[in-house]
């Protein structure tokens, strides 16, 4: 099943999560979806705020789905280390359209459990790490043009209020 994007100017995103407790089945539907609807959208991460769920979930895969190793589900994440910054564009499922230069440390190792419950520590670079820390971001209530300067987001502003309006109206 796939869930519907929630878009910039619904409350929900700019909302910090709740910790996931129960690793169950409802967990394991809710990932199912969520991977479901990253690629339908054709996204390469998603948080569960950006389909209206207020929990420490994300689902990622920097290939599209080119490699079924590279797909992770990663329950209360947490970046435990950081190297280096580099700047690349960004994009968001909850922005439609808008892609900036975003800076971000180029190297991470996260924490997480699997959707059994199971730890597991992962290092991270390049597309990867960045696709991770944009969506844990949203875990956050933090949205990647929270981290553009504000002359770039008053640059946007029209097109950001446009994509809330088509949003509410939907």
């Amino acid at each position: 099943m796939e869930y519907k994007i929630i878009t910039l100017g619904d409350p929900v995103l700019k909302k910090g999560t709740e910790k996931v407790s129960e690793f169950d089945d409802e967990l394991s539907g809710i990932v199912e979806n969520m991977i479901d609807t990253m690629y339908m959208d054709n996204g390469i991460g998603l948080a569960a705020p950006q389909v209206g769920i207020s929990k420490k979930i994300i689902v990622v895969d920097p290939t599209f789905g080119d490699d079924e190793n590279s797909l992770r589900d990663m329950i209360n994440p947490e970046i435990i280390e950081t190297e280096k910054e580099c700047e690349l564009e960004e994009g968001c499922l909850s922005i439609p359209g808008v892609f900036e230069m975003v800076t971000r440390p180029e190297k991470i190792t996260v924490k997480y459990h699997d959707v059994d419950g199971e730890e597991h520590r992962l290092e991270a670079d390049g597309l990867l790490a960045r696709v991770i820390q944009h969506e844990i971001d949203h875990l956050e209530g933090i949205l990647f043009i929270d981290r553009l300067s504000t002359v770039k987001r008053n640059l946007l502003s029209k097109t950001l209020r446009e994509i809330e309006e088509e949003g509410n109206k939907g």
